[in-house]
């Protein structure tokens, strides 16, 4: 593989958050007025490496990231030293065994997942995927257009089950679930799987980092557009994510004013879910229903 002038191998394919250093650079030297030129000049490259840098297409050293701060006139030392943590990241995280097997954007979520200081979601159709069964996960993938192949539903199930295992073990970081009611009445994999699906769900919430919380039918609508959404804090709140589905695959957001707009979602819809013990009564008397 070739090489670049910092004796570093350029990326053929950036994950979500290598693109997100290259980001939130481009964006300290966008409120700085600063050109790409100026900032090579820094180093004394040409400026086609800052784009690519910004990109996330090229790796950059932790004081390399410290000096573009200082250039920029970047004053928060909270958020520069969690850059920097972010571009020194060389760890290769289990979702990196599923690379070519699992759409890329599934191995983004985990990444995203596995550095998160804590995670919020609201799910209005499916029962969040870190909460899944393997049954329920598996009737989820068959159920997809274009069809997928059998070697490539395992493939996700394995995944989805890897995810799971992950989030839901004891010591895992914070993790706060708002479900709504259809989501649980919808029958993935059929009845008998949806009542397993349940148990599972009121298994996962007493768990002591665990909140689950459901919102009814009877809730004076919803906020949102409707697509499932996982907020996850980042090390300090500039760097917080937001992760939306969609039909295409994960879309990313972290801008700032999307980040308060998700939080503005989540708190009202919180405000209107049922408490963590009505919640648990809710899926019991539903399980008996369906």
């Amino acid at each position: 593989m070739a090489m670049d002038a910092w004796g570093m191998p350029p990326r053929t394919t950036p994950s979500a958050r290598q693109e997100r250093v290259g980001t939130e650079l481009r964006k300290m030297r966008d409120c700085a007025s600063r050109t790409t030129a100026e900032s090579a000049a820094l180093f004394g490259f040409a400026r086609t490496k800052i784009t690519q840098i910004e990109k996330g297409q090229y790796p950059i050293t932790a004081e390399r990231v410290r000096m573009l701060a200082s250039e920029f006139e970047e004053g928060d030392v909270a958020f520069i030293e969690a850059l920097a943590a972010m571009a020194e990241e060389r760890h290769r995280g289990w979702w990196e065994d599923f690379r070519g097997s699992v759409p890329a954007g599934f191995l983004n979520i985990a990444e995203m997942e596995y550095f998160a200081q804590g995670m919020r979601t609201y799910q209005i159709s499916h029962v969040p995927g870190a909460m899944q069964t393997e049954e329920y996960g598996r009737a989820i993938f068959n159920d997809v257009y274009p069809p997928l192949s059998a070697r490539h539903i395992e493939a996700r199930v394995e995944h989805r089950v890897q995810r799971s295992a992950i989030l839901m073990s004891e010591g895992a970081q914070p993790y706060s679930a708002l479900v709504h009611e259809a989501a649980l009445r919808m029958l993935f994999g059929g009845r008998d799987a949806a009542k397993r699906q349940m148990d599972k769900l009121l298994e996962y919430s007493e768990l002591p980092h665990v909140t689950l919380r459901v919102v009814t039918f009877s809730t004076n609508g919803f906020m949102g557009a409707g697509q499932g959404i996982i907020y996850a804090n980042g090390p300090v709140p500039r760097l917080d994510t937001v992760q939306l589905d969609s039909t295409s695959g994960p879309v990313f957001l972290h801008e700032q004013k999307m980040m308060e707009n998700y939080r503005h979602i989540i708190d009202r819809m919180t405000e209107r879910a049922l408490t963590e013990s009505q919640s648990r009564d809710a899926i019991r008397a539903i399980k008996k229903e369906i």
